[in-house]
């Protein structure tokens, strides 16, 4: 396909107008990147881009990432005139009540947007994850002769993008990975929200991408598509290197007043000014959303030229098939999401008798036990394996391939290059779950990460976008609580637990146990919807023996009976409250509801247990329920969270070693809560229970208190 007959600089104004003309009708956006990253945007759809709007899924595609999601209309532009799922009223329903169209890029809403992105950096973040999966598909799925994952992940950041932090995290060990397939757009317009770059951010760009192990290439004027084809070739050329480029760009490009000025950053034009803008450019003023015939069509048949590669990949993947046909039906699942037949299998049982453990350890075990039955498990921590226990031992190391032996201290073992499963993220928490949502919106996939648990707060910005999109992540925190210990207030985390809570669509299970760590386990494999968070202890916990207390798969519905004093035991029911059946029912002395019931997460179980022993031979009837999930407890049928706390039960207690705040909702106003409103201090975690009267005698006291004994 060539552009005889065609003016480029028609098709680049279409992109332009679109995107102004849209932020003009709404009377809210952000025009200027659109008008001045058009002519890039332009080169790379319909030059470069390997993509199919009949089939955005295709797994083979190449990733589009626009990070600076304020720019959001020149995405939809693009999409609209390559021919996607979007029209050209979706276009005039921009940032409206059920549009298409919203303020900042939603995945896959519309079909082609790759991810959700509006805080600066995530995007840029993300696209290190996806070009990680790439690569480690390609070493695990191609073989001589059959390729079958081989793309590029583009991303187009913005001034702001490269002043977030998590920017400089990303790009260092994309750098040090050897990512050739990820490509950096950088709109380089050198104006922001508040004004000129020149008033905060006048490092050099070039030598900090340089020094961080990437190809940088300058396009001095943005607009000129042969400079940035010249430039998008050589970065396809560089194979052991990312690659920045830099396009030094005009915000607003063609509004007379507004251009190259922060006025054209965050708001419409303006009437006046649009219509300008139009006339400076050799526009039409009206109608808006002028669309010339010959324009749409180049972009329709440049994306149909591109489709033709699906078809050539299609083909390619028939031969794989034939030639290798258990890697292609691996391939195939994998990129589905569904896990393996039978996989369950893999997971350990922990009978009576097993020896105490910290439930971080007994994780590790069960990560093991998941490496082997899941290929597609894949992560790592910060800096931390040695005491998060986050790694797939002798699973390889996902590493720059050639590297040498005096780098290899600290590895994991296995495989060392693009096919190794352990990913080595440096202290970098706020990139490491970005880069992990990213390889989920790749998919064929299950990232996990690592760190403690008080760093959530470095992630929490990424966590709350792979919650928005429903990305099956898994993080694992350990040291979860006061237990930490020595380490002090720090590394103490107290408010984190509620804090995550809190994310919408975010799964948080805080196992009890080696048997709750196991179902916590398989409940964040099979949590495909969204992301999980498995919160785990430093100290050691005692197993429950199962025999006695309610099954550990009642974790599975976030909260059930672990045990109840004789008393309070309903005739014919075990300890989950489910029926028994005849041959286990147990004759109970005085049928009904219990007085009291005493609530417990994690570590802190074990005291919500020894005060309802205390309080049962005091003649109280107590019920202590495990709640170690709030989400998927509150997901359960109403008749189930009934069974499992009674309404009629006023005289409730939580206890758990972290903030109060929240707990209401199940102990009701009425109820009481033991736990830790301030940070914590160092001494061993014994004495900081009994300092801060988390206490089995402190829940007794509180269960006493309200049944006015």
């Amino acid at each position: 396909m060539n552009e005889q007959g065609i003016a480029t600089q028609q098709c680049i104004n279409t992109i332009r107008f679109l995107a102004a003309d849209a932020i003009e009708k709404a009377k809210s956006g952000h025009p200027g990147m659109p008008m001045g990253a058009a002519a890039a945007a332009f080169t790379l759809w319909t030059r470069r881009l390997k993509h199919n709007p009949a089939d955005p899924l295709w797994p083979d595609r190449d990733r589009f990432v626009l990070s600076a999601g304020h720019a959001s209309m020149l995405l939809y532009a693009l999409l609209y005139l390559s021919g996607y799922d979007l029209s050209l009223d979706d276009l005039k329903a921009f940032r409206q009540w059920g549009s298409k169209t919203p303020g900042h890029p939603e995945r896959r809403h519309p079909a082609g947007t790759e991810m959700t992105t509006g805080p600066l950096g995530q995007g840029l973040g993300a696209a290190v994850g996806m070009a990680i999966a790439e690569a480690h598909l390609a070493a695990r799925f191609n073989r001589p002769g059959h390729t079958v994952v081989d793309h590029r992940t583009y991303v187009f950041v913005s001034d702001g993008d490269l002043m977030e932090g998590l920017s400089a995290e990303a790009c260092a060990l994309a750098g040090h990975l050897g990512l050739g397939k990820l490509t950096v757009l950088y709109d380089d317009n050198r104006v922001s929200l508040s004004g000129t770059t020149l008033l905060c951010f006048t490092e050099d760009i070039d030598k900090r991408f340089a020094a961080s192990g990437w190809q940088v290439i300058a396009v001095e004027d943005g607009n000129d598509t042969a400079a940035v084809d010249r430039a998008l070739a050589a970065a396809e050329a560089e194979t052991m290197r990312p690659s920045l480029i830099r396009l030094h760009t005009t915000i607003g490009f063609g509004a007379p007043k507004k251009q190259n000025t922060s006025a054209a950053h965050g708001s419409p034009l303006g009437a006046e000014e649009l219509k300008a803008a139009k006339e400076n450019l050799g526009w039409p003023v009206d109608p808006p959303f002028f669309v010339p015939e010959e324009a749409l069509c180049f972009f329709r048949e440049a994306a149909a030229e591109s489709a033709k590669k699906q078809e050539v990949w299609k083909e390619a993947f028939r031969r794989y098939e034939a030639a290798c046909p258990d890697a292609a039906a691996a391939f195939k699942r994998v990129m589905s999401g569904e896990p393996p037949a039978g996989w369950e299998a893999a997971l350990p049982v922990y009978g009576p008798g097993t020896k105490e453990a910290a439930t971080r350890k007994t994780s590790e075990s069960v990560l093991q036990a998941l490496g082997t039955a899941l290929p597609e498990l894949m992560g790592g921590a910060a800096d931390l394996n040695p005491s998060t226990f986050s790694w797939l031992k002798g699973m390889g190391d996902f590493q720059k391939p050639g590297e040498p032996p005096a780098c290899r201290e600290g590895a994991v073992g296995g495989e060392w290059g693009y096919g190794g499963r352990n990913i080595h993220f440096g202290v970098r928490e706020h990139a490491m779950a970005a880069i992990a949502g990213g390889m989920a919106l790749h998919g064929g996939i299950i990232p996990f990460t690592g760190t403690f648990f008080t760093f959530a707060d470095y992630m929490r910005p990424s966590i709350r976008l792979a919650a928005l999109m429903g990305l099956h992540v898994i993080y694992i925190f350990s040291h979860d609580s006061i237990g930490v210990g020595e380490d002090g207030p720090t590394h103490q985390p107290v408010e984190q637990l509620m804090s995550l809570r809190a994310i919408p669509n975010l799964v948080v299970i805080r196992p009890a146990d080696a048997n709750e760590t196991v179902e916590a386990w398989r409940m964040a494999v099979e949590n495909g919807e969204g992301p999980t968070a498995l919160i785990f202890t430093r100290q050691n916990l005692p197993v429950a023996d199962r025999s006695t207390f309610g099954p550990a798969d009642g974790l599975r519905k976030g909260g059930y009976l672990f045990w109840e004093s004789a008393a309070g035991r309903q005739e014919g029911e075990r300890g989950d409250g489910e029926p028994r059946p005849p041959q286990e029912a147990v004759a109970t002395p005085e049928a009904g509801l219990p007085e009291a019931i005493l609530i417990g997460t994690g570590s802190e179980l074990q005291l919500a247990l020894a005060a309802a022993k205390t309080l049962a031979a005091e003649g109280i009837r107590v019920r202590v329920v495990s709640l170690p999930s709030w989400e998927l407890f509150d997901r359960q049928p109403q008749a189930y969270r009934d069974r499992i706390l009674p309404p009629g039960v006023r005289a409730r207690v939580a206890v758990e070693a972290g903030i109060r705040l929240g707990w209401e909702h199940y102990v009701g106003l009425t109820g009481a809560v033991v736990g830790i409103d301030h940070f914590g201090a160092s001494a061993p975690y014994q004495i900081l229970y009994e300092k801060f009267g988390i206490t089995a005698e402190a829940v007794a006291t509180a269960a006493r208190r309200l049944l006015g004994r």
